[in-house]
């Protein structure tokens, strides 16, 4: 019995760090859902409802700008506070945006989104780190292949944070009912529930294990300290650049943030909205969420290492490319527009190909920068932050042809370099195996 009982402790400490593992990655995917299934569906009506002077518009651009700019910068905050407190910091600034809603002014809405783009610049760097961090862990306890849990955990990761699409917008449909879209009564009520669902989702964080020690140490002599931190900014913004596997995926993640904003920016009010009204708008974000969801779990189980990866992304890419190519056609050929079902199955393929880039991308970057992650997730929301701003900008300014022209153009050059890299990986490992 006594030597049964140090080999029973050894097997019960064993499990319990898997245990604690999946705990976080529930734990963490809750709280994203109560944040953003408010941020979401707000971020759809902004447009919508603060229309005087295109304020909502222009806040929307306003705040992925600054969150360009910031996440220059993201990944040394991260670094210093350690992912778990830069998570929590970073829900600060969506619960200041969702209460600035409540009064939408210019001296409120440029505020709130100047200092979002900074929380969400830090909250999602954070993720990335945290979800790798944790994979890592959890395979090496389990004696697990690394590539098959990090795509596990992003794919419940993004699943969950797909559904915010469906529940924000089915909330949204339930409390706007029965009035017009921008009626005040309604948006407040709206409004202050999304800022309970964030203040619910800020608490969960707070429940999750740190995953390193950064931050907690005790600080460095100042001059120590501030050239320090200025090589490890320029580390953080110069180095990824310099490696040729970031450049060539750098097409893929800003093709990810154009279709997203496609969806916002230009699907919903060119699309939609001419053929099925304001309501409508929301029932395609619903088909949407859903079909993003079904897709980013589905594919995050289904992802175990390089090879998987370029199929599944090859798979979103040409779907969205058919997409965009069967609209295009459509629009020129006809002067009807696009009947109600096949509106909701361009909301579901648009969807799948959203649910294939977030998980894989998220993969890929955790698999292919394993000494600078936060790095690394750092150049994937500069870059995609920086499409979305430009999307809004332009979007006054430019067609929706022109629009699809240049979707077109920009998912056949991020699938030429990303089928590249996965060619210059796999000769890298196989050139290092015949070393060997």
């Amino acid at each position: 019995m006594d030597e049964e009982a140090p080999l029973l402790a050894e097997t019960t400490d064993s499990k319990t760090p898997a245990k604690n593992h999946t705990r976080d990655v529930h734990i963490l995917s809750s709280a994203f859902l109560l944040i953003f299934l408010a941020y979401s569906a707000a971020q759809n009506l902004e447009s919508t409802i603060n229309t005087e002077e295109d304020l909502g518009t222009i806040s929307l651009g306003i705040l992925y700008s600054s969150f360009t700019v910031f996440s220059l910068v993201a990944s040394l905050v991260v670094r210093y506070l350690g992912s778990k407190n830069a998570l929590v910091l970073g829900t600060t600034g969506y619960w200041l945006f969702i209460a600035a809603n409540l009064k939408p002014t210019w001296y409120t809405m440029v505020p709130a989104s100047l200092y979002l783009g900074f929380a969400a610049s830090i909250i999602w760097v954070a993720e990335g780190t945290y979800i790798t961090s944790t994979a890592r862990s959890h395979a090496h306890d389990c004696n697990l292949h690394e590539g098959t849990v990090i795509g596990k955990f992003n794919g419940e990761f993004w699943g969950m944070f797909a559904s915010t699409q469906l529940i924000g917008n089915l909330l949204s449909l339930a409390l706007l009912s029965g009035g017009t879209g921008g009626s005040t009564s309604g948006t407040t009520l709206l409004f202050i529930v999304f800022l309970c669902s964030m203040t619910l989702g800020t608490v969960l964080m707070c429940f999750l294990q740190k995953r390193d020690g950064k931050g907690e140490e005790s600080l460095p002599d100042s001059s120590v300290s501030f050239y320090s931190s200025i090589i490890s900014l320029s580390k953080s913004v110069i180095t990824p650049l310099c490696d040729l596997r970031m450049l060539l995926i750098i097409p893929l993640i800003a093709y990810s943030g154009l279709q997203q904003a496609f969806v916002w920016a230009e699907f919903t009010k060119d699309i939609v909205e001419p053929a099925l009204g304001v309501s409508g708008v929301a029932g395609a974000m619903v088909v949407y969420g859903a079909f993003d969801a079904i897709c980013s779990l589905t594919v995050g189980r289904l992802t175990s290492g390089l090879k998987s990866v370029t199929l599944i992304v090859s798979a979103g890419a040409f779907i969205q490319f058919i997409v965009f190519l069967w609209i295009l056609l459509k629009y020129c050929l006809t002067s009807e527009g696009l009947g109600t079902v096949y509106l909701f199955l361009i909301a579901a393929a648009l969807g799948i190909g959203d649910g294939v880039l977030n998980t894989q991308l998220s993969a890929l970057l955790g698999m292919l920068f394993k000494h600078d992650t936060e790095g690394a997730f750092a150049q994937l929301k500069v870059w995609q932050s920086a499409s979305i701003a430009v999307v809004f900008f332009m979007s006054p300014y430019i067609s929706l042809l022109v629009m699809l022209v240049v979707m077109v153009a920009a998912v056949c050059i991020a699938v030429v370099g990303f089928l590249f890299l996965t060619l210059q990986v796999e000769r890298a490992f196989s050139s290092h195996d015949a070393d060997i």
